[in-house]
């Protein structure tokens, strides 16, 4: 008798076939790499085909792989990644979009096929920088409106680009260039003569 996963496996294989970029089974959970070109018609499927019926979306996140793998991911910088569930057939499913230009990232919304995609897009976009095509209010959604950047790509820098503090004077937030300097701490380590051992 095949288990959850090789059903699932072989359900996506006839249903999508050579769609699919991968399949990978790993740690319980199948993830699946689809093309940025239509993706957003193979997740109706994946929500509406009978065999399949994922129709809960749990999670969608941004994903920065420059530095992946010590810095030697060679593929696109930006993803896309969906986490869906399938109450009908107690299963789960990771599926992952590559956004095909790294320098403007854009896949499509799915907020038609998910409606509860719109905020975890909308955070995708405020801290990856991620554009969802379609998306009906792309807007930040954690940070301020006037925010510079997006702070969880991998070439932020630490301290920002800006900081905002309540000036009592003007009796308004204001927004001033990084006080901060950037510097790096070496940790001084000192032991005991006997450290560890006996005398």
């Amino acid at each position: 008798m095949a288990s959850r996963l090789e059903t699932l496996g072989a359900a996506l294989a006839a249903a999508f076939g050579d769609r699919l970029t991968s399949v990978v089974t790993d740690r319980g959970e199948i993830t699946i790499v689809v093309p940025a070109s239509g993706h957003a018609a193979l997740m109706r499927e994946l929500r509406d085909r009978p065999e399949l019926r994922f129709e809960t979306l749990i999670d969608v996140c941004g994903v920065d792989y420059s530095t992946y793998g010590d810095g030697v991911w060679d593929g696109p910088r930006f993803a896309a990644v969906y986490h869906l569930l399938s109450v009908t057939h107690n299963w789960r499913l990771r599926v992952r979009v590559f956004a095909t230009d790294d320098d403007f990232p854009v896949v499509a919304s799915i907020v038609d096929v998910w409606p509860c995609a719109n905020w975890f897009e909308r955070e995708a976009f405020d801290l990856y920088g991620i554009v969802f095509e379609g998306h009906p209010d792309l807007r930040r959604i954690l940070t301020d409106y006037g925010f510079v950047g997006h702070p969880f790509r991998k070439d932020f820098p630490i301290s920002g680009h800006v900081e905002m503090r309540y000036d009592p004077e003007q009796k308004r937030v204001i927004y001033q260039p990084v006080t901060i300097e950037p510097r790096e701490i070496v940790p001084r380590v000192i032991r005991e003569e006997h450290y560890g051992g006996t005398k």
